[in-house]
């Protein structure tokens, strides 16, 4: 059993709805979960046998949802050494949009850049087919849960 710590970034709500649906997932597996809707930096100095799930939509015209703006400047300000963490990382946009998924992408760049291991590829999910993003959401967790 491991423990899972999401971090959502959300404006209308689809990002929340699908880290929900994914804790529930994993507690179906046996792992504890904890879902933050208002990340901070504490969030993430967890142990080392914790791991850490990104969720998050893209809003605008590729900028970070209001709800996970402080928790990207605490990390581009602070500079922690994240050294030891392992994420993954979920997606959310309309690929029809020059910045789909801009938002997960520039969280992703800055938790690396802060030496943060990223497990496996990051899952960029288009909200525009016809597939629920469960689906896909689900297949991927699957597969990086088999990664770790």
């Amino acid at each position: 059993m491991s423990h899972f710590t999401l971090l959502v970034g959300t404006t209308l709500g689809n990002a929340e709805d699908l880290a929900d649906h994914l804790a529930e997932r994993l507690q179906d597996l046996g792992h504890q979960t904890v879902i933050h809707t208002s990340p901070q930096l504490d969030h993430i100095l967890i142990k080392p046998d914790h791991y850490l799930l990104l969720i998050c939509s893209t809003h605008g015209a590729g900028d970070l949802p209001d709800n996970i703006e402080p928790f990207y400047q605490q990390l581009t300000q602070r500079l922690p050494d994240l050294s030891g963490l392992k994420f993954g990382a979920i997606g959310l946009g309309d690929s029809s949009y020059d910045s789909f998924c801009a938002a997960i992408q520039k969280l992703d760049h800055q938790l690396t850049r802060l030496d943060a291991e990223r497990i496996g590829s990051r899952l960029e999910i288009d909200v525009g087919q016809p597939d629920l993003p469960e689906q896909a959401a689900e297949r991927w967790l699957d597969h990086w849960l088999n990664q770790r």
